[in-house]
């Protein structure tokens, strides 16, 4: 079994484009599950923060989760873009 070198080009289907898509989108659902369960089951949000403590908890959750997990989806849908049109160019 052989190493690649750093240098190597790992090509299109080791580039880590579809782990990053798994992540990106499991962590973007658990930031809008987040939401979901603090505005129905949490006793919901006002301007002053959740009403309960685990309304707390969800909502740093949701606040973690949401745009970190937007950027890993968003930065794997470019990923998978480029790597198709790098694709259509060979």
């Amino acid at each position: 079994m052989s190493v690649p070198s750093p240098n190597s080009n790992p090509g299109p289907h080791g580039d880590g484009a579809r782990q990053l898509l798994q992540w990106g989108a499991s962590m973007l659902g658990a930031g809008i599950l987040a939401v979901v369960l603090l505005e129905t089951l949490l006793g919901g949000y006002s301007p002053t923060g959740a009403s309960t403590n685990t309304g707390w908890f969800a909502l740093i959750v949701a606040l973690m989760c949401s745009p970190f997990g937007g950027l890993l989806t968003a930065l794997s849908l470019a990923k998978i873009l480029r790597n198709r049109a790098l694709a259509r160019k060979h």
